[in-house]
C-alpha cells in the first residue's frame, strides 16, 4: 500500500485558520491551537449577534418613532393603535425613516391616527394634569 502524506493538507488547514484569525490579540492570532479555539468562539458570537441585531434595530426604530410622536403630542402606543385602526400598514422601520427624514409627512400620519382614536384617548396625559 502507498504511504499517505498529509503534510500539505495539514498546513493548508492551519494556514486558513491563521488567516481567519488575523486581528486577534496575542497568541490567538499566531498559534494554531489557540487561534482555532478563538475562531470557534468568534463564529458563535457572530451567529448570536446576527440574530440580536434585529431586535436592537427594532428598539432603535421604536425609540425614534416615540420621540417624533411625543413631539406631536401623542404617545407611541396611541400612534400605533390609531394607525392600525385606520389600516395604515407601515412597518416600524419605514415609520422611523419618515419620522427622521420627513417630519411633515409624519405629522400628517399622526393626525390620521389621532382622528381614528376615540376622543377620551386623544387627550395626552400631560394636558390632563
Amino acid at each position: 500500500m502507498a504511504r499517505v502524506k498529509r503534510a500539505v493538507n495539514a498546513h493548508k488547514k492551519r494556514r486558513t485558520v491563521l488567516k481567519a484569525s488575523k486581528g486577534y490579540r496575542g497568541q490567538r492570532s499566531r498559534l494554531y491551537r489557540k487561534a482555532k479555539e478563538q475562531q470557534l468562539h468568534s463564529l458563535g458570537y457572530a451567529y448570536r449577534d446576527r440574530r440580536a441585531r434585529k431586535g436592537e434595530f427594532r428598539k432603535l426604530w421604536i425609540s425614534r418613532i416615540n420621540a417624533a410622536a411625543r413631539a406631536n403630542d401623542i404617545t407611541y402606543n396611541r400612534l400605533i393603535q390609531g394607525l392600525k385602526v385606520v389600516g395604515v400598514d407601515l412597518d416600524r422601520k419605514n415609520l422611523a425613516d419618515i419620522a427622521v427624514s420627513d417630519p411633515a409627512v409624519f405629522t400628517v400620519l399622526v393626525e390620521i391616527a389621532r382622528a381614528a382614536l376615540p376622543d377620551d384617548v386623544n387627550t395626552p396625559s400631560r394636558e390632563a394634569a
